[in-house]
């Protein structure tokens, strides 16, 4: 048995800057249950009932949306706090997601022999499948379909349950998942990080039981390592994580923390990450930021009136009345030329201006980065500016839905709760708004003076120009009356 007795302590080295020596596990009783073997199932189980039962809700309880909660529950509820989860501690979704239960139960049965494609080990299906369902979300308004969002609950379940009972480790949340790319995202703006205490102690482990797992032993069960290949002396930020806490329970010297940093502190640098290598040479991660925040935009866009007068315009161009192919253009326009216009004129000016080394697409994917906390905050804004304005309806859509099952427990459903004023929520977004496009400022302006000390303006300025364009866009947008999808409410 290899000697895991701890050296003694030696001052850390923060992965990048911004890092700090909080660590959550070191909290009384939060860090107990954490560290707790079950508590990621204690949080999965919850989510998995409420998920079956939103599922059962959407095929066979009430047609109408408003009163359904599947659509009101998952459309405005799930989202808003998905964001402000976000926001506050990072990637909880994951930690809890349900879809792991099932996936789990089953590999006690099955044991999967394939590996994941290497020409799949990439985000480019994960950016294709995001755009899909963004794009779905609108061709088939789902937000007003208890059935078909029950089916796309469903087919979650089932894609996980299929991939990750083929394949090895946990494929289906790296390569596959559209929430965990949104979350992968996000939870770079975190405040949280899981990372090594102490990187002293690590280069001496010989057993690496945080990426490889540990055996059964007479004492302890067997404990997985990191399905996601993430060797925590060489994670750098929180891609790819998805909080499972199994090099946690895994390290056999409790070296590994949840750490507290400066938020898209890991955006600053460009180390080689484990299990993702470096981000300036990933043009698929690059891509899937650049959707992730252009689709911020464009899921705005599709809800407030200025759609219509373009929908309208471009079928009478088109001479269409079929919704798709008008829906694909502004998608198509929205995610794919826009980005490559504005984004290639950012960066061929700086590179001129700056004279940069490398490729303009080198360039391109070097500085997509910094668009994450502004394309965050308007995921942000607007999720929350539905979850405020409507967070009060989850009373009456369960209480209506108690009464149809014939279990009036809550008594009448009250449809006049709603929640706060839309009109009063407006300053939180521009507040939000104004706090990403700083963040996203300030990474832009470290990442400047990195590669040109001395000219760093010439770097700065035309992609700053970029970014203060979008932010204006995203005010326009979001001031203007939105539609209040799934509920009885009005903007």
């Amino acid at each position: 048995m290899p000697n895991r007795a701890r050296p003694a302590p030696v001052e850390p080295r923060p992965a990048h800057p911004g890092s700090s020596g909080f660590d959550l596990l070191r909290v009384p009783l939060l860090g107990s249950l954490l560290r707790w073997r079950h508590a990621r199932t204690a949080l999965q189980l919850p989510l998995l009932i409420l998920s079956i039962a939103l599922i059962l809700e959407g095929f066979f309880g009430s047609p109408l949306a408003p009163k359904n909660p599947a659509t009101v529950l998952t459309w405005v509820h799930y989202r808003g706090l998905l964001v402000l989860a976000l926001l506050a501690a990072g990637n909880l979704f994951c930690m809890a997601c349900p879809f792991m239960l099932p996936r789990n139960l089953a590999r006690r049965f099955i044991h999967p022999r394939l590996h994941w494609p290497r020409a799949l080990r990439n985000k480019w299906l994960a950016v294709t499948l995001f755009a899909a369902v963004l794009f779905a979300y609108e061709l088939f308004d789902l937000w007003g379909n208890p059935v078909l969002t029950a089916t796309l609950i469903l087919g979650y379940f089932v894609a996980a349950l299929v991939v990750d009972s083929l394949f090895k480790q946990a494929s289906f949340c790296k390569f596959v998942c559209p929430i965990g790319q949104f979350n992968f995202v996000a939870s770079t703006v975190s405040p949280l990080e899981i990372r090594v205490l102490d990187p002293a102690v690590c280069s001496t482990c010989r057993t690496k039981d945080c990426i490889r797992g540990r055996p059964a032993d007479a004492i302890r069960p067997a404990q997985l390592g990191c399905e996601l290949a993430l060797f925590q002396p060489l994670k750098v930020g929180n891609m790819d994580c998805t909080f499972c806490l199994d090099c946690v329970h895994a390290c056999p010297v409790d070296n590994v923390g949840i750490t507290a940093r400066l938020p898209a502190s890991e955006l600053f640098v460009d180390p080689r990450r484990s299990g993702i290598g470096r981000f300036s040479k990933r043009p698929d991660l690059a891509t899937l930021t650049t959707v992730f925040t252009f689709g911020a935009l464009l899921n705005v866009f599709a809800m407030v009136s200025p759609v219509y007068a373009v929908q309208a315009w471009l079928a009478g161009r088109l001479g269409v009345e079929a919704e798709w192919p008008v829906l694909g253009i502004l998608f198509l326009f929205a995610l794919v030329i826009e980005p490559a216009l504005l984004m290639g004129a950012a960066t061929l000016w700086s590179r001129h201006w700056a004279r940069l080394d490398g490729s303009a697409l080198q360039n391109a994917v070097r500085y997509s980065y910094t668009l994450v906390p502004f394309g965050f905050s308007v995921w942000l804004s607007h999720y929350a500016f539905h979850f405020l304005t409507g967070g009060l309806t989850v009373i009456p859509v369960v209480q209506n839905a108690l009464e149809e099952i014939g279990w009036p427990l809550l008594g009448n459903a009250n449809w006049r709760l709603a929640g706060m004023r839309p009109a009063s929520a407006v300053p939180i977004e521009m507040g939000l708004l104004g706090l990403g496009l700083v963040c996203s400022l300030t990474v832009l302006w470290r990442l400047a003076q990195e590669d040109r000390p001395r000219r760093a303006h010439a770097v700065f300025v035309p992609w700053a120009i970029l970014h203060v364009l979008l932010a204006a866009t995203a005010v326009w947008l979001l001031v203007q009356p939105m539609e209040m999808r799934g509920t009885f409410l009005r903007s």
